[in-house]
Parts: C-alpha cells; structure tokens; sequence
C-alpha cells in the first residue's frame, strides 16, 4: 500500500502532467494543493484522512484565489492577430513583382507573389500594405 504522503504528492505529479495535457490554467492549483497536502502529511504522519481533505480543500481555495490574483496583477497578452495571416501584412513594405498598372499587378510577400491594388508602380518598387480584401493586397506609395 501506498503512504499517504507519496499519494499526495503522485496525486500532485498527475494533475501537473494533466494541466500540461489539457491546459486550462487550473488543475495547476490543485496539483499545488496536493503538493502541499502531501507535504504536510509527511510533517504529521498521522493526519487522519478526513483532515488531509480539508487541508486539501483549504489549499485548493488558497491557491485558486492567488492565482486568481495573479491573473488580474498580471493579464495574459494575447495577439489578436495570431491566426489572421492576412491581418499581420498590413503595414508590410513589399516589392512590386508585376508592375502595377491601371491599379493591378502583382507584389513579393516574403517568398510569394500577392495580387495587388493601388497606384502603378514599376517592378522592383516598394510599397506599403495598407489593407488585404478578398487575397488582394492593397498597396500604397511608403
């Protein structure tokens, strides 16, 4: 049979490794309480199990509350651009491949052509993205 401490602190090790499976920034606080649950049943052997629960449960709170705190300290940054490619070109300056003219012709987007609108321009100019409308770029003079 297992020691009680040892569950807990196996106890801690899953939920860490199941906030890393599944991560949702929660069942670290708990993987916490377990940790310090076990931790303190090393301290004090004899713990009855019904103690170990409350200790678990007040640690539960405790560091939910903290990381609640933390989080309002300190807000995650998201990139509201992260999955909207198109949205990122914007202010990019490219080279005009195609020559842009009667407002249409083609830029170099990193290694890949783009078709574009806006002023003519000659090959090998540089432009401004200024916006990108149905996998058109639209460009301007920099």
């Amino acid at each position: 049979m297992i020691d009680a401490p040892v569950a807990w602190l196996i106890a801690a090790l899953v939920l860490g490794i199941a906030e890393l499976a599944v991560p949702g920034v929660f069942l670290v606080f708990l993987a916490i309480a377990a940790a310090a649950t076990g931790i303190a049943v090393f301290a004090l052997p004899d713990l009855p199990v019904t103690a170990q629960l409350a200790s678990f449960a007040a640690w539960s709170v405790v560091t939910v509350l903290i990381g609640k705190r933390w989080y309002l300290d300190y807000p995650v940054a998201g990139d509201p651009l992260l999955n909207d490619r198109a949205a990122r070109l914007v202010g990019e300056v490219v080279t005009v491949e195609t020559a842009i003219v009667a407002g249409h012709g083609r830029v170099l987007v990193g290694d890949g052509g783009w078709p574009a609108r806006g002023p003519d321009a000659p090959v090998g100019a540089a432009m401004r993205i200024v916006a990108v409308c149905d996998g058109i770029v639209e460009v301007a003079v920099p």
